[in-house]
């Protein structure tokens, strides 16, 4: 009994949340085309809200719990999160402050997955494909398929990113607009693209004070960040952020075409981004956790912005 109490402890569960990356990437991306659909189109509030809340709650219980839950499991048999820094990055730290055993965390692995399965089988089954396909995609790419063995992609450089990270946050990123219209709008591909490799640069970022814990780690986290200073050096840490905000300055000429409003608060914020990033001592773990911090608050005012500028 013991051990299912401290399980589902309050400090345990706040913990693996990590509801600062949950709302700075699934939430914004979510909010993203949330507000124009609010702005611009005529739908029930009643039926907005349900769609939302169902959207916030699966973002909370795949992102947030088990992406997470997997992600420590991994990282720590790997025994990166042990070498980690551990400010921001590092995983939840439950196994390293004793909150939680690994134990624990692969039996609310194993019941969070259950859930999951059994939520989207019973979409299915009462008509709700959407969330079906978009449950099915979160458990994919934000847990097994970057965590999970024979899988892990998130050892395997660009491939955690492209083929874990990218579908997810894209799946959410027009999920709203996807279910509540007949069709998907231009705006929302380009909001949740932009949303989408953004969230992809930050997580690279997130990897650099990690680099060092990632190398030891057996088998050896070969994340783009760890692939790049194999390759290039220790200024070489920094490619992977720049090259994914490059992508973002692409996606920006496209949107300049139709929003030029939208296009201009993008930019901005994107010059901005990559200056603190050029800028930020990358062996200063506590400059990097304070750029890293300002690009969580960017993301979430690109996201504002796009939604708001359609």
């Amino acid at each position: 009994m013991i051990p299912a109490q401290s399980a589902f402890s309050l400090k345990g569960i706040g913990m693996l949340l990590r509801l600062v990356a949950v709302v700075f990437s699934s939430v914004a991306t979510i909010l993203s085309t949330l507000l124009p659909l609010i702005f611009y189109y005529q739908i029930s509030w009643l039926t907005l809200l349900g769609t939302t809340s169902v959207l916030l709650v699966g973002a909370i219980l795949i992102h947030g719990v088990l992406t997470h839950v997997l992600n420590d499991i991994a990282d720590h048999q790997s025994g990166t999160d042990q070498y980690s820094p551990g400010i921001l990055s590092g995983g939840s730290r439950v196994i390293q402050t004793n909150t939680m055993t690994i134990t624990m965390l692969k039996q609310l692995g194993a019941m969070m997955s259950v859930f999951l399965i059994l939520m989207a089988f019973l979409f299915t089954i009462f008509g709700y494909l959407e969330f079906a396909i978009l449950t099915l995609v979160g458990i994919w790419g934000g847990a097994v398929s970057y965590s999970l063995k024979p899988f892990q992609f998130a050892y395997i450089p660009f491939i955690g990113e492209w083929f874990s990270l990218f579908p997810t946050m894209l799946a959410i990123a027009i999920a709203l607009p996807w279910i509540m219209l007949e069709s998907i709008p231009v705006w929302a591909w380009q909001n949740a693209l932009v949303n989408a490799v953004w969230c992809m640069a930050w997580v690279m970022f997130h990897h650099i004070p990690d680099r060092h814990a990632d190398q030891k780690a057996k088998p050896m986290k070969r994340t783009s960040v760890v692939w790049a200073v194999e390759r290039m050096g220790t200024k070489g840490a920094k490619f992977p952020v720049l090259l994914y905000f490059m992508i973002v300055g692409l996606l920006f000429i496209w949107i300049a075409c139709t929003r030029p409003i939208a296009a201009i608060g993008v930019g901005i914020i994107l010059v901005y981004a990559i200056r603190i990033v050029l800028r930020v001592n990358g062996e200063n773990v506590e400059e990097l956790t304070a750029v890293e911090k300002r690009l969580l608050c960017l993301a979430l005012a690109i996201a504002i912005w796009l939604g708001i500028f359609v």
